[in-house]
């Protein structure tokens, strides 16, 4: 239930072993390093860029180049793997540049092509849709085009010279369409841009073209004209297709190269993450890291392996009074089926180095306020049924793997529906299950809920103030436990979420209870009361002079103005209990929340019910269907924010504070 136990290694190894040591860090992947500039006092140097074969920069750039090609073509290359490492070359980084660059230019070409015809195509799109939007009655067509942007051409020329023209507007935006042949001359309707018109007149000249008057059966060619443009952009088309697989083909047929070249490249690049880490002295490297305490011995061995045992290690324990736990990387090691709980509370924040691990208390915790609030066996089977799906699609993308964490959480979520919608008597809203604990429909409709201890909104609203007082007191144990595990005493006193808030918190809880208890007509006796929230205030009173003789630099300045010191000390006391006082309260009271939103889910679909008896036969099953849709969607979303705001504000604010240090170490699959 803690965070796992560290250690630090502090290594020093020969320059001609570096390279091995390099190797078995990498191929061990546990240490995170810290800069020697950090524990040396600046009594060591970086290790010198000279020894370093090419820079770290030149490798990441051609690693992301080489990258960026594969991502071109749909291939995403894996993470380095032990074989690859012990099968790595040195990648040369000019070479594959050049190489990277030839592709990367038959690309272009490619490219350029497929941008011509890009504009080929646009340019012919927009003369079908002028074509279709005014029409091509060629009898009504006369020197001069009535719209603004075709031009219209109606001529013979001899018939020897079709092949030309067809050959010298094929990469025009222009459209020929043949209307007959008369002894050897050919009758054609030409369509093109106005703004191509001075190079049209050219070809026009060159074939023989002769401007000629339309016989009077021809009535239009508007339909033909639109059959040839859409022939056209197909073919077009199919020709842009062909230029995009053959883009593709330029990396495809380099992929083996490019991932053996990522490969190394990647490694090459961990090599120089790791040695940046490294200092020099003469004839030796130094270099310091944290790892978990269970590597320890392990590390040990393999390091004196790789160094023929021409080494010295020094192990330092993470608790010891020379090392502030904030400088300690922390580590969650929890089951994989927690992983989705993880993740709720590394988006919260770190804990500190070896407080507790509250990741297998949310789990329950956030399951039981999920479910109260949704209690719904069918409507949870279709969440469950959803994440299901999207753990389907997800999980073999490394990157998408928040997203898969996301959908194990709704998956939980659904269960916990199903479990509670089983003690409710829920499914789909409807009373088709005899409830477990009570029934939760029949006491918001009115009806009886089949328990002698449950009966009424009320004791539903009491059982969440019992809940929250429970998530609060399970905070301030753990509160109490960090504390005492970082040895921090008179915080463990005088805080508000101390022994002494505890107290206040717990005689308000006994004074709250004894109150409603008596009908709200009496509050225990003033004795009682002093015992339980009096005198733990009075003794609150005490913290803020400790702390004035404790900070004060010398005894003189702890007696200045004493009347300003008592007046202030009395001000922090009065603040701190109105923030225990109102906080508690508040902090209890808010989890009635979860009664109230379980209450508003009854109602919903109490409401859609009453929908669907206003309709009938298939338009009553619509209405559930979509209503029970709204409701997985609406009260799915809220329940699980407000499930995450009770576990953040009401549990983690009491003991947990985020200011830990993830653990990163290097290794083969360390984020890129």
């Amino acid at each position: 239930m803690f965070t796992t136990p560290m250690v630090q290694l502090f290594a020093v190894v020969l320059q001609r072993d570096s390279e091995r040591v390099t190797e078995a860090l990498l191929r061990e992947g546990v240490m995170q390093f810290i800069s020697t500039s950090e524990v040396a006092d600046g009594k060591l140097r970086p290790r010198p860029a000279a020894q370093l074969k090419a820079s770290l920069t030149e490798i990441t750039d051609l690693r992301q180049r080489t990258e960026g090609l594969l991502h071109t073509a749909g291939i995403v290359p894996s993470a380095p793997s032990e074989a690859d490492l012990d099968r790595r070359v040195a990648v040369d980084v000019q070479k594959e540049n050049a190489h990277l660059d030839g592709l990367e230019a038959k690309r272009a070409g490619i490219r350029e092509r497929q941008r011509a015809i890009q504009q080929e195509i646009l340019k012919l799109e927009d003369i079908r849709r002028q074509v279709a939007l005014y029409g091509t009655d060629l009898p009504e067509v006369t020197q001069s085009v009535r719209h603004p942007l075709i031009a219209m051409e109606i001529g013979k020329f001899p018939v020897g010279n079709v092949k030309r023209l067809d050959s010298a507007i094929k990469h025009l935006p222009a459209l020929a369409v043949p209307l007959g042949q008369e002894d050897d001359m050919a009758h054609y309707v030409l369509i093109s841009m106005k703004r191509d018109s001075e190079q049209i007149q050219k070809l026009l000249a060159g074939v023989g073209w002769t401007e000629v008057e339309l016989p009077a059966q021809v009535r239009s060619v508007k339909e033909d004209a639109s059959k040839e443009l859409t022939a056209k952009l197909a073919t077009l088309g199919a020709e842009q297709k062909k230029l995009e697989s053959e883009a593709d083909d330029v990396i495809r047929q380099e992929a083996d190269h490019l991932k053996e070249v990522w490969v190394n490249l990647r490694v090459s690049e961990l090599f120089h993450r790791i040695q940046a880490n490294f200092a020099s002295s003469a004839r030796t490297v130094v270099f310091t890291g944290w790892v978990p305490a269970a590597t320890e011995q392990r590390l040990t061995d393999t390091i004196k392996q790789a160094s023929a045992g021409r080494c010295y290690l020094m192990w330092n324990q993470a608790d010891g009074r020379e090392i502030a736990a904030d400088d300690v990387p922390v580590r969650l090691d929890n089951p994989k089926a927690l992983a989705p709980f993880e993740m709720l509370v590394s988006n919260f924040g770190m804990p500190r180095y070896g407080t507790i691990d509250p990741t297998p208390f949310v789990m329950p915790l956030y399951l039981t306020m999920f479910g109260l609030m949704f209690a719904d066996v069918g409507q949870g089977l279709v969440l469950a049924a959803l994440g299901a799906l999207g753990v389907r699609a997800l999980r073999r993308d490394e990157k998408k793997k928040g997203g898969c964490q996301l959908c194990w959480l709704i998956i939980w979520c659904g269960l916990s529906s199903v479990f509670f919608g089983l003690l409710f008597g829920s499914l789909f809203g409807m009373n088709l299950i005899r409830p477990l604990w009570f029934d939760f429909h029949g006491i918001i409709s009115g009806h009886g809920s089949g328990s002698s201890v449950v009966r009424d909104v009320y004791d539903i609203l009491s059982i969440t103030v019992y809940f929250g007082i429970a998530v609060i007191v399970l905070g301030l144990l753990f509160n109490w436990v960090n504390l005492i595990r970082t040895r921090q005493w008179l915080e463990l006193i005088f805080d508000k979420g101390g022994l002494l808030g505890g107290w206040i918190y717990a005689g308000g809880v006994y004074s709250a209870f004894y109150l409603v208890s008596h009908e709200y007509k009496a509050f225990p006796s003033g004795t009682v009361l002093f015992l339980l929230v009096g005198l733990p205030s009075l003794l609150l009173f005490a913290k803020e002079p400790y702390h004035l003789l404790k900070h004060a630099q010398t005894p003189s300045e702890a007696k200045a103005n004493p009347a300003f010191a008592a007046l202030n000390a009395a001000m922090e006391w009065i603040v701190e209990l109105l923030e225990i006082f109102s906080g508690y309260l508040s902090n209890t009271l808010s989890f009635m929340r979860v009664a109230g939103l379980g209450i508003a889910h009854v109602c919903l679909m109490i409401s859609i019910f009453a929908l669907a008896d206003m309709t009938s036969g298939v338009f009553s099953i619509v209405v559930l269907i979509l209503g029970n849709a709204l409701v997985i969607a609406l009260e799915g979303l809220s329940a699980g924010i407000q499930a995450l705001r009770l576990n953040y504000y009401e549990f983690f604010t009491k003991f947990f504070h985020g200011t830990g240090r993830l653990y990163t170490p290097i290794s083969l699959k360390s984020e890129l």
